[in-house]
């Protein structure tokens, strides 16, 4: 099997996809805003100017070759969200998901 090699992001066995640069922010993070917002890769780099084209690139890139994967940390992410509604609505990824209409 082909193995491919993502530059800018790092993934450990059991952990999610990672910036190199800056590994506090997750693949879904950024993914979440494609989604949410549907904001192309330039419009999220121009939302959070900590993100090089290059990076935003790679996480989409890793992102459609890995959907599933991402896609169930995002699922999972909801689900904590929901179950603890009191404190979700002041957290990013509340309001990206809100935005999205999935509430």
């Amino acid at each position: 099997m082909l193995s491919l090699s993502y530059p800018h992001i790092e993934k450990e066995e059991n952990q999610p996809a990672r910036l190199q640069r800056l590994p506090r922010i997750r693949i879904a993070q950024i993914v979440m805003d494609y989604i949410a917002y549907g904001w192309s890769v330039e419009e999220i780099c121009r939302q959070h100017l900590y993100l090089t084209l290059a990076e935003a690139h790679a996480s989409m890139g890793y992102y459609f070759d890995h959907q599933e994967e991402i896609d169930q940390e995002i699922s999972q992410e909801w689900q904590q969200v929901q179950d603890n509604t009191t404190q979700a609505a002041k957290t990013p990824f509340y309001i990206r998901m809100k935005a999205k209409e999935l509430l």
